[in-house]
């Protein structure tokens, strides 16, 4: 089994740990970072794919017996340095050995590399939660200041970034929350890039649901009044374990499937009449820390489907 994953990855730490525990050979690796170097790729391609061998340091693993690979974070396939053939080489990397990790015969895929990247693309998602049956926020993306303002002045609105990536304050990392806007604060500056605006959901609390092949996993997470992302206040939130209703759920399995995803985690606000807004879907998204707090089995089912190919019953 593979795990494809940065070296400091909590949540991948868990399922490992698992897996040990299960006696599972697990290799694990960051190909952003290892290949070339400690990883050492030997593939060859025939009637039934892909064989040869995938070598870290002194762990060497068929390529043609590899049952499951965990796709979590890995660092991206970047250049060693500036220069054009450092560029040309990431590329070749890139498709090289991910190339060949993403077409191994009989393997499953938690999720598949290219899937996950699909999903990734927030206005896709918002597609994908209508078609679905979701209910969702009304959404504007724009570069347009003048429909930026025209869309805050309709009703309560936030602005979300279409990415979230890292970003570096001061050296310390930082992210870009949700966050309200009103007409009057933007300006000239929205035309330097796309932008998503949406309708400010009356939510009495969130819910992140994690969906691990057919079964799904809730919790109720509560900010403080006022709070609109409440990412931005891990230390002031509560969390409850919570049943989701029937068509969430449904809704939920073929949004996953319309991506070709065994994985996500879904965001949803919930209004008082028990309306459960759709927000985003994060394909590769956190988990761990849910299950300290309220003991979602997770981790097992992470395990199962990685070992077992489905879900081992309750």
């Amino acid at each position: 089994m593979l795990v494809s994953t940065q070296y400091e990855d909590a949540t991948a730490d868990l399922v490992i740990a698992e897996l040990n525990r299960r006696r599972v050979p697990v290799l694990r690796f960051d190909p952003g970072r290892d290949f070339p170097g400690p990883a050492v790729l030997a593939a060859r391609v025939g009637p039934g794919g892909w064989s040869g061998t995938l070598a870290v340091g002194e762990r060497s693993v068929p390529l043609d017996s590899v049952r499951a690979l965990y796709h979590r974070r890995p660092n991206a396939y970047s250049p060693y340095d500036g220069s054009q053939a450092a560029g040309y080489a990431a590329q070749e990397n890139r498709r090289g050995l991910g190339g060949v990790l993403g077409a191994l015969s009989g393997c499953l895929y938690l999720s598949h590399p290219q899937a996950i990247a699909r999903a990734e693309y927030k206005p896709a998602q918002l597609a994908a939660a209508h078609r679905v049956g979701f209910v969702v926020p009304a959404t504007l993306i724009t570069n347009d200041p003048y429909e930026a303002k025209v869309f805050a002045a309709q009703q309560p609105t936030l602005y979300k970034p279409l990415h979230a990536a890292a970003y570096d304050v001061d050296g310390e990392p930082a992210g870009i929350w949700a966050s309200s806007v009103g007409p009057g604060e933007l300006d000239e500056t929205v035309n330097r890039c796309a932008h998503l605006f949406q309708a400010l959901v009356p939510k009495t609390c969130d819910v992140r649901a994690v969906v691990v092949g057919g079964r799904v996993f809730c919790a109720r997470i509560s900010a403080p009044p006022g709070v609109v992302d409440w990412r931005a206040e891990y230390r002031k939130l509560r969390y409850e374990a919570v049943e989701c209703p029937d068509e969430v759920r449904d809704g939920l399995l073929a949004f996953l499937a319309s991506f070709g995803l065994g994985f996500g985690a879904f965001d949803f606000a919930v209004t008082a009449d028990g309306t459960w807004w759709f927000l985003e879907c994060n394909p590769n998204g956190q988990w761990a820390w849910l299950e300290a707090a309220v003991g979602l089995p997770v981790t097992k089912a992470v395990a199962d489907l990685l070992q077992n190919g489905e879900l081992a019953r309750d």
